[in-house]
């Protein structure tokens, strides 16, 4: 009786048109949608309306659908703002299909009891590589070595000058979450000693931790950062860490841009104050400091670091398990905030 109840459940559900079903609004798409492709988003429980093929202005766009729109997908590109939420009076849920939050009022979310969904662990193993890669990089010349050699240069120069090894190397890791422990994992195993600093000591880990970032910094020859960019970490990085890391150091970010005072990271750079930078992340993207395209001891990554094609199909599998999840009434997936 009980296979026949459900399967009875799954023919009603079958038999949604689409115009029957709850809405999620996407204001501008994903990078995961646009590579992946919509079908794989497709689902009997809930149906997108997208935004952005709309003649309409956004603001009546919005007040004509805003009875229907009961959850948002987002990515940094489209803020979900405080503004954005008192034209949505009926939305419950907002799913990013990021791992940073800085695009979405938390705040307001709570205050309306809107729960708030994210990339959860998906992009760990990718980001640490990834962090791991610019890393070794940076210290081994190797993007540098690559354009010495294209340019002809090993034959009219000569050698190129020596990296350095990565072996022994302290790394300070600034966040040690999914992709934080998932880089310190790496780096032991290739023989690093890890540091790290985060909101609180990780009592089941034994590396040394530091409460302040310039402590940390002052004890590292590089330093990752992988935090969360928040009012209270913006510019964390800053003078005075630079110069606790000193002339040898060697910062790598895959975090967020806005962590580090990227006007001081590259005075630093081009005056010699710092090693070296591995980014893949910058604070106003697109745009790049021009200056650190004359730099060899710069790595540069257009923020890439977490995507994958492999990385993208979990993260397809993530949002629409969230949003079915949602609109059939069971817990979700992958928390930032419920409620």
């Amino acid at each position: 009786m009980a296979d026949q109840e459900e399967e009875q459940d799954n023919t009603g559900d079958q038999n949604h048109k689409p115009q029957d079903l709850p809405q999620v609004l996407v204001l501008k798409p994903p990078p995961v949608l646009s590579v992946i492709g919509e079908e794989s988003f497709l689902s009997n429980k809930y149906q997108f309306l997208k935004a952005w093929e709309s003649p309409l202005p956004l603001h009546q766009f919005l007040t004509a659908h805003a009875g229907s729109i009961q959850a948002i997908l987002c990515s940094g590109a489209a803020p979900v703002t405080d503004d954005l939420l008192q034209l949505l009076p009926s939305v419950r849920l907002v799913v990013t299909a990021s791992a940073g939050t800085n695009h979405i009022d938390l705040e307001a979310c709570h205050r309306r009891g809107i729960s708030v969904t994210n990339a959860g662990n998906v992009f760990s193993d990718d980001g640490a590589d990834a962090a791991v890669g610019l890393l070794i990089d940076v210290l081994r010349k190797i993007t540098a070595s690559d354009r010495y050699v294209r340019q002809g240069l090993w034959v009219n120069e000569g050698d190129y000058p020596l990296g350095s090894k990565l072996r022994g190397k302290r790394v300070g890791i600034v966040g040690l979450g999914g992709i934080g422990l998932e880089i310190a994992k790496r780096l032991e195993a290739l023989g690093c000693n890890v540091l790290y600093t985060s909101r609180k000591k990780k009592t089941f880990l034994s590396y040394p931790f530091y409460s302040d970032v310039c402590q940390l910094a002052a004890h590292s020859d590089a330093l990752i950062i992988c935090c969360a960019l928040t009012d209270q970490t913006r510019h964390m990085i800053d003078k005075d860490v630079f110069s606790a890391l000193g002339k040898e150091g060697v910062i790598v970010n895959v975090g967020r841009g806005a962590i580090v005072d990227e006007k001081e990271m590259v005075r630093c750079l081009v005056h010699g104050e710092i090693a070296g930078a591995g980014l893949d992340v910058f604070e106003n993207e697109p745009d790049v400091p021009k200056e650190l395209f004359e730099l060899d001891n710069v790595v540069l990554s257009p923020h890439r670091a977490v995507f994958t094609p492999e990385s993208f199909m979990a993260l397809c599998e993530l949002v629409v398990g969230n949003l079915e999840a949602f609109f059939s009434n069971k817990p979700l997936l992958s928390r930032v905030m419920d409620v």
